[in-house]
């Protein structure tokens, strides 16, 4: 009964707070969206992130003060918030979107995440999205691409269109190069050669390094782990039967020579740009199995 009042006191707070912040987020939007001046728009957008941002603060301290979830973060005081960055971390529940706000929030440049098309219809959350310009990408099949070739360059055109509104403003764009949450039947499907994550899509990474023209410089690599053995869904954060989460972050120079180069033309350029990906991910998956052996430990008080 505990757990289940938990859930709903939670859940009422976060919905208070959405439908609050939601009024005058959209009114900004609004703004933005009809009033053809340069200035004007630009300082409705960056109310708008003010909104958001102050959404996300209040959204912390009602998971801080109403559910017991330890967020355990490592590397947080690397972080500065006039440096724009790029994120990449591995995914398996909803609950690694409050666990990397928790962890970066107020400490790097606003979030901008890369989303599938389908979240624009998650009520109340697809307009903020849309709001706050997220790019929302299209997936499509490997049968589509071969019917219809033209459909390659597509997230490419969508990615840089969202890369040249951000430019010149300090921003972390985050990329879930799994492009969807882990399970064990994915891992079976896909043979992934590693035990805790998906393989890793390496061309979203190479176009937003190129449609930055150069402003990004250093990525967080962040690894989450659950003390839970299955990733926790959303309800289990909400009534608290989410304990420990370790957020590792390791702050890192992008090399410079996977910033220039083209990833869809030169085949030696994308092989490079693969082969680091796939050292990353080889580096990561080593780091969840260590991390997981740690989260047998309790934390000390």
């Amino acid at each position: 009964m505990h757990k289940l009042l938990t859930g709903i006191a939670t859940s009422l707070l976060l919905l208070l707070n959405t439908l609050v912040g939601m009024v005058p987020l959209l009114f900004f939007a609004l703004l933005k969206l009809l009033v053809p001046i340069q200035w004007f728009r630009d300082f409705c957008f960056e109310a708008v992130r003010f909104i958001a941002a102050t959404w996300i603060s209040i959204n912390i301290l009602i998971f801080r003060y109403l559910t017991p979830t330890y967020w355990d973060i490592r590397g947080q005081q690397k972080l500065s918030r006039q440096e724009s960055l790029l994120v990449i971390s591995n995914h398996q529940s909803w609950v690694d979107i409050p666990a990397l706000m928790a962890a970066i929030h107020g400490k790097a440049p606003f979030f901008t995440f890369f989303l599938k098309r389908e979240l624009i219809w998650v009520p109340l959350l697809g307009l903020a999205w849309w709001a706050l310009e997220y790019p929302f990408m299209r997936r499509h099949t490997k049968e589509q691409l071969e019917k219809n070739p033209q459909l390659r360059g597509e997230d490419l055109a969508i990615t840089r269109k969202a890369c040249d509104r951000l430019r010149g403003r300090p921003v972390s764009l985050v990329n879930y190069l799994e492009g969807t949450r882990f399970t064990p039947a994915k891992k079976e499907q896909q043979q992934s050669p590693y035990q805790y994550l998906l393989k890793p899509k390496s061309g979203g990474v190479a176009f937003t390094l190129s449609a930055m023209n150069e402003q990004l410089h250093s990525y967080l690599d962040v690894t989450l782990v659950y003390a839970s053995k299955q990733p926790p869904t959303f309800w289990d954060l909400l009534s608290g039967r989410v304990g420990r989460v370790i957020i590792d972050i390791q702050k890192q120079p992008l090399p410079k020579a996977l910033l220039v180069g083209d990833y869809q033309e030169d085949p030696v350029f994308r092989s490079a740009f693969q082969d680091w990906i796939n050292q990353l991910w080889q580096e990561k998956d080593q780091r969840i199995a260590t991390l997981r052996q740690e989260l047998t430990v309790k934390p000390k008080a």
